[in-house]
């Protein structure tokens, strides 16, 4: 081949990776692009609902909104603290009920069971629960726990709330742990560790960001449910007075106040959603501050 052939072919080879080049960028700031219009389609039904209920909610936000039990019915007085510290105590309860259980039987999954029959059936079971109507869920409790118990309580309400967050938390959590590099469970293998110490002090330390993220979604899920608190706690327009009593929730009295003809509801009704939007952005956001926590560990004794 001559000089001149090669320069030819150097040329050409030079033109082919510029256009192939200038190919790639193209695709590149097409898929951002693309991207970036999904995740603004994302934002704006979410951005102009929550920018309603800041319109249409701040202004009925006092110390007497907080704290005080609700007043006569279209007097514009009163306040929904029961159903506050309602919402408290049964997301609560509930969070203490599936919580662990959730977690640990996505460690169970993800580290110990392997892919036979029977961890293949509690995956299928689970994700069938994930997509149960809460309503279903609500007649269940209300059948098994209310009926049995002679009473609406909170036990019905945390029980049947805690079937809804259960399923969630197992699903991140054993998803978090898969993806956590097996170098490091070799690594305490190596150092003569055992399994459940590996486990608990190496895998779930490592993905307790994630696991904390199912947590929270879990909690977010279950906040703002109504079906089962209606055939489960009833709701009340009085303060907590006991684990076997009714009690209020913000989903109830904002389900209640929307349904009376009165501006002075309507707006008690705004008011609790804007505080129920607040207490899970606060819970949320206390989630990710304690998952970046330096010397946030998990441990497990021998």
């Amino acid at each position: 081949m001559s000089s001149k052939e090669r320069k030819n072919y150097r040329m050409i080879l030079h033109e082919e990776m510029k256009k192939r080049y200038r190919t790639r960028i193209i695709t590149d700031n097409l898929v951002t692009v693309f991207a970036l219009v999904c995740v603004v389609a994302a934002i704006i039904p979410l951005g102009s609902i929550l920018l309603e209920v800041i319109k249409n909610g701040a202004s009925a936000l006092s110390f007497e909104f907080l704290t005080a039990p609700q007043g006569s019915i279209g007097s514009g007085k009163g306040g929904i603290g029961p159903a506050i510290q309602g919402t408290i105590i049964v997301v609560g309860l509930a969070s203490l009920i599936a919580t662990p259980v959730g977690v640990l039987a996505g460690i169970y999954l993800s580290e110990f069971a392997g892919n036979g029959i029977f961890p293949t059936v509690v995956r299928f079971l689970n994700n069938i629960l994930t997509g149960l109507p809460s309503i279903v869920i609500g007649i269940v409790g209300y059948v098994t726990i209310v009926l049995f118990l002679g009473s609406f309580s909170v036990w019905a309400g945390a029980l049947s709330l805690s079937i809804i967050m259960m399923p969630i938390v197992v699903i991140v959590t054993e998803e978090t742990l898969r993806i956590v590099p097996h170098s490091l469970r070799e690594a305490g293998y190596a150092l003569g560790i055992s399994k459940a110490k590996i486990t608990m002090n190496i895998v779930l330390t490592t993905a307790k960001s994630g696991v904390l993220t199912g947590i929270g979604l879990g909690i977010a899920r279950i906040a703002g449910e109504t079906a089962p608190l209606i055939m489960t706690i009833l709701g009340t327009s009085l303060f907590f007075s006991g684990l076997e009593g009714p009690v209020d929730a913000l989903p109830l009295r904002i389900w209640r106040l929307a349904s009376q003809p009165y501006e002075s509801a309507h707006a008690f009704g705004w008011g609790a959603a804007l505080i129920l939007i607040l207490m899970v952005l606060g819970m949320n956001v206390g989630l990710r501050l304690l998952a970046r926590k330096k010397g946030f560990t998990v441990r497990a004794e021998a």
